[in-house]
């Protein structure tokens, strides 16, 4: 059915201004003063934002990690993604050394299929490089429409690859089309300092952190930035959490590398303090990399404003404290690591960035919206609003004061990261192709209503649909 939405204030990386929006099988055909339409169904948006659907480039859903597996799936994991606004996921995609790219790929098809509500794709982990490897990335791009790869420099004998295997992807990834993306932190190092400090009768949550510290964040993230330019490739660095890794983005960016960088909301609003909580509490904030000292914030958030890093991701990856992360009680290595993040990446940046003017509203769509979708080939059918893109629109009412908590939200984890917080602004309603999945903060989506989408090389955009231009 053809939908008008009138009345709100259209907001995009580049402009902000009222207009309505005219919506015609999942695509937005209008956009303009007084649109009308005799047959069309009305939305008042009076008093609201109207952002492009947030697209979230960092989840892990379903995923098995330490002995057990993610809480949220791809249903409730993407339902609670609609009611934070977002209505693109890009998943990882786990491989295992010895079995074909394909059959990963396979096996989170399955995990997805009949499940989203909202649209959805994958990047693809690489842990070993071999002909097989070699002659497969290439078919993946083509076929599957997956254009990221991403390698672990940490998690020694679990996901870590070496340092050729990266070169390599890096390398092969330049030549077909792709973008690498980096989990950046020194794995060897790690595990050096953890079985140390088990050996010393150190087992609380917050050895996590210690036996962690920055610099082995910022050594990893300059040693790939390093390949990066040896192999005149491009780079993402997923999570960023620290000075020392925004200094060595920096640099690289300053150097003219091709370097780009993503921080989550956890790591702008909470702090290493957290995972010292008492009775085990601090195991509900054990995630990698971990939390930092306070003062590291400013940092993140200036270099959210200033372009140096681009993206925001959720790494949503939740485990309940009650039979998950109690696992490592006795052990903060056998903590899994994770939070529930994805319901509240939008809300947090708007109400701590935008309200608190760190970052300006444009700003604000581009690090959750527009950037991801051109850094990932899905740009301009998603992160932007504008005639010939998906009808993807959030309509965000900027003034609701509101709390945060497990008891509210609407992911089956046990607890909420930022239970207590006290947030300004909240999406009222959220349509994904022109259909609402919330609407008046209700859900009315549909499990299996999701898209797989194929996306585009790095570097490339989609044909837009028509050749309309926005007004």
């Amino acid at each position: 059915m053809t939908k008008i939405i009138k009345n709100g204030c259209i907001v995009t990386a580049a402009d902000t201004f009222m207009a309505d929006v005219k919506m015609e099988d999942g695509i937005i055909t209008a956009i303009g003063k007084n649109l009308e339409d005799d047959h069309a169904e009305i939305i008042d948006a009076k008093g609201a934002y109207l952002f492009p659907g947030g697209i979230d480039p960092h989840t892990h859903l379903d995923m098995p990690f330490g002995g057990t597996v993610t809480k949220d799936d791809f249903e409730s994991g993407t339902i609670g993604a609609a009611y934070g606004g977002t209505t693109t996921v890009i998943d990882f995609c786990l491989t295992d050394k010895g079995k074909p790219l394909s059959e990963a790929i396979s096996t989170w098809h399955a995990k997805s299929k009949d499940k989203a509500v909202i649209d959805y794709g994958f990047h693809l982990m690489i842990s070993e490089i071999n002909d097989e490897v070699l002659q497969e990335i290439p078919r993946v791009i083509e076929e599957e429409g997956i254009s990221s790869f991403k390698v672990f420099m940490a998690y020694k004998d679990v996901f870590q690859a070496d340092d050729g295997t990266l070169y390599q992807t890096l390398e092969t990834a330049k030549k077909h089309g792709g973008l690498v993306m980096v989990h950046a932190e020194n794995g060897d190092v790690i595990d050096y300092l953890t079985r140390k400090a088990l050996e010393e009768g150190h087992t609380d949550p917050i050895y996590h952190a210690l036996t962690r510290p920055p610099e082995i964040e910022g050594e990893a993230t300059g040693r790939a930035c390093q390949l990066t330019a040896l192999t005149n490739s491009h780079l993402y660095v997923v999570h960023v959490s620290c000075q020392d890794a925004v200094d060595k983005i920096t640099e690289a960016r300053n150097k003219g590398v091709d370097v780009w960088g993503e921080t989550c909301p956890q790591y702008l609003v909470l702090d290493q303090s957290d995972l010292e909580k008492p009775n085990f509490e601090g195991a509900k904030y054990v995630w990698s990399p971990p939390l930092r000292e306070k003062h590291h914030q400013d940092v993140l958030w200036n270099a959210l404003k200033t372009g140096q890093l681009q993206t925001i991701g959720s790494d949503q990856c939740s485990f309940d404290f009650k039979g998950q992360k109690d696992l490592g009680r006795d052990d903060f290595t056998k903590i899994p690591n994770g939070g529930p993040i994805i319901e509240d990446r939008m809300t947090i940046l708007f109400s701590e960035g935008v309200k608190k003017d760190r970052i300006t509203l444009n700003q604000f769509v581009d690090l959750t919206s527009t950037r991801a979708a051109k850094l990932f080939g899905l740009y301009p059918q998603k992160g932007s609003i504008a005639v010939g893109s998906d009808a993807d629109i959030v309509i965000y009412d900027p003034n609701v004061e509101r709390v945060l908590s497990a008891e509210t939200h609407h992911l089956t984890v046990d607890y909420s990261a930022f239970e207590g917080m006290k947030v300004t602004g909240e999406p009222v309603s959220v349509l994904s192709r022109g259909e609402f999945v919330i609407r008046d903060k209700q859900f009315v989506g549909r499990a299996g209503n999701g898209q797989y989408l194929k996306r585009e090389k790095y570097g490339s955009e989609r044909r837009i649909k028509t050749e309309t231009l926005p007004v």
